[in-house]
């Protein structure tokens, strides 16, 4: 799909570096890149999915894989871009349909290192405009501890979004 493509079909927005899309298609981390900076470049908004798949997080790498998709695919991008029309959305492959739940502290701890990543790459004001998204199997269940952490700034919902009272209950969650 062309950013032309996108662009007539009036969409803000188009995700890049989705986890089905790398690990199912193959998609390489410098693919991802140029896809990112094409969206970008055309003055589209990019929601960019970074995150580890089970093995890697088992092995210690769910900082090191995080930090070098994140990276590459920011490479040579503008701060005032990246403030502007740039999302994260980090979503750990392991816990995408597995079974398996990522705790709100631990998605908190991924988004930590990602925003701090953000930080050094750029600054901190760029950092904190930057929102960062979690998408690992949000619930019903889960959403109202993972929009409680400070640096979960929305939600990319998957499956929950297909059957409307699981959506609706995300869509109004509640924070203590």
């Amino acid at each position: 799909v062309s950013v032309a493509m996108i662009e007539e079909c009036g969409a803000a927005f188009c995700l890049t570096g989705h986890s089905e899309r790398r690990h199912v298609i193959g998609e390489s981390d410098a693919v991802v890149r140029d896809k990112t900076h094409a969206l970008l470049g055309a003055g589209l908004g990019c929601v960019l999915c970074i995150g580890e798949k089970i093995e890697e997080r088992e092995a210690g790498q769910t900082d090191a894989v995080n930090a070098r998709q994140l990276t590459t695919a920011l490479e040579g991008l503008d701060e005032a871009v990246a403030k502007k029309l740039l999302t994260i959305a980090y979503e750990p492959v392991w816990a995408i349909g597995t079974g398996l739940v990522c705790p709100s502290d631990t998605a908190q701890k991924v988004h930590e290192f990602i925003r701090a990543k953000l930080a050094q790459m750029y600054d901190q004001e760029t950092a904190d405009a930057v929102r960062i998204q979690y998408g690992g199997s949000v619930t019903p269940d889960s959403v109202d501890e993972l929009m409680a952490k400070p640096d979960i700034d929305g939600l990319l919902v998957g499956g929950a979004s297909l059957v409307s009272d699981k959506f609706v209950r995300i869509l109004n969650y509640e924070t203590a």
